[in-house]
C-alpha cells in the first residue's frame, strides 16, 4: 500500500504538468481548430529558455519564469498573426503542414544552439525531502505543482470570468456573430494562440526544473498532449485537467507494477478505449463536435 501511495503521488505530480501543457493545446486545437504539431517543441523551447535565464544568465527562478511568459507570449502572438492567420480559412491541411514546418525549424535551431545534452533548470526551492506519512516528495516538486495549479486556475478565471474570455468563447462558437457584435476576432485568435504557447512553454520550464530540458523531447510531449486532449474532450478545460491527471496516474502505476518499457504507449491505449466507448471525449458533448 505504501508503494501504491508513492506511485499515486508521483503520478499526480507528472499529471499536473500534462494538464498544464494540454490546456495550452486545448485552446489552440480544441477551440481554434488549429492542429499544432509544434506544440511539444514550444514546450521544449520554454524549458531551454528557462535554463538560459536561470543558469546561463544567473537570474532567479521567478524572474526567469516571468521572462519566459513575456517572450513566449510575444512569440505566440507573432506566429499567429504572421503565419497561422494566413492559412486559417484554408482548411486543416495547410495548418498541419505549417506547424510541422515550424516544429522542424524549432528542433533544428535548438540543436544548433544548445546541442543534444540535457540541461537542468534551476528550481525555485532546494530539493529537500518532505515526508507525508509513507509518501516522500520534495520541496521543489511541491512548489512546482503549486505553481502549475495557480496557472491552471488563472487560465480558467481568464476564460470564464473576464471580457477577453467571453470574447474568446463567442468567437469560437460563432465567428460571424462575434464580428457583428463588434468583437475583434483577429485579436482574439492571436491572444488565444499566445495563451496556449505560454502555458506550454511554462510547463516545459517547470518540468525542466524537476527533470531536464533538451531539444529532442518535443515529439513525445506533443503526442502526450494530444492524448490528453482527445481523452478529455476537444475544447474541454476540465477534460484537459482530468485527462492529464489520469494519464500521469496510469503511467506511474503501470511503470511501478509492470515496467517502464512500454509506459509511453499507455496513453495510446487510453485513447483507443475512449474512441471506442465515447468518441467525443470524456467531457465533451456530441453536439460540440459539430
Amino acid at each position: 500500500m505504501d508503494f501504491l501511495l508513492q506511485l499515486v503521488a508521483n503520478g499526480l505530480v507528472n499529471g499536473s504538468f500534462y494538464a498544464l501543457s494540454a490546456i495550452g493545446l486545448t485552446l489552440v486545437f480544441g477551440l481554434m481548430r488549429v492542429v499544432n504539431f509544434a506544440h511539444g517543441d514550444i514546450y521544449m523551447v520554454g524549458g531551454l529558455l528557462g535554463w538560459t535565464f536561470t543558469v546561463h544568465l544567473g537570474l532567479g527562478f521567478f524572474p526567469s519564469l516571468l521572462a519566459v511568459i513575456v517572450v513566449m507570449g510575444a512569440a505566440g502572438w507573432l506566429i499567429e498573426r504572421v503565419l497561422i492567420e494566413r492559412v486559417r480559412e484554408q482548411g486543416e491541411e495547410p495548418g498541419i503542414l505549417l506547424t510541422i514546418g515550424l516544429s522542424i525549424f524549432l528542433v533544428n535551431t535548438a540543436l544548433l544552439i544548445y546541442g543534444t545534452a540535457p540541461l537542468k533548470v534551476t528550481g525555485p526551492m532546494p530539493n529537500a525531502p518532505i515526508f507525508l506519512g509513507p509518501v516522500v516528495l520534495t520541496k521543489a516538486r511541491l512548489a512546482i505543482v503549486g505553481i502549475a495549479a495557480l496557472l491552471i486556475l488563472a487560465a480558467h478565471l481568464i476564460i470564464q470570468h473576464t471580457k477577453l474570455g467571453r470574447a474568446m468563447r463567442a468567437t469560437f462558437q460563432d465567428t460571424m456573430a462575434a464580428k457583428l457584435a463588434g468583437i475583434q476576432t483577429a485579436q482574439v485568435y492571436a491572444t488565444t494562440f499566445a495563451m496556449g504557447i505560454v502555458l506550454a512553454s511554462v510547463a516545459g520550464m517547470l518540468l525542466g526544473s524537476i527533470y531536464v530540458a533538451q531539444p529532442t523531447i518535443g515529439g513525445l510531449v506533443s503526442l502526450k498532449a494530444f492524448v490528453v486532449v482527445i481523452f478529455g474532450g476537444m475544447g474541454s478545460f476540465p477534460g484537459a485537467i482530468v485527462g492529464g491527471l489520469v494519464l500521469g496516474l496510469v503511467e506511474a502505476i503501470w511503470g511501478g507494477y509492470v515496467g517502464t518499457g512500454y509506459v509511453d504507449a499507455i496513453g495510446f491505449a487510453m485513447v483507443i478505449v475512449m474512441l471506442l466507448v465515447r468518441p467525443y471525449g470524456l467531457f465533451s458533448k456530441r453536439a460540440e463536435r459539430v
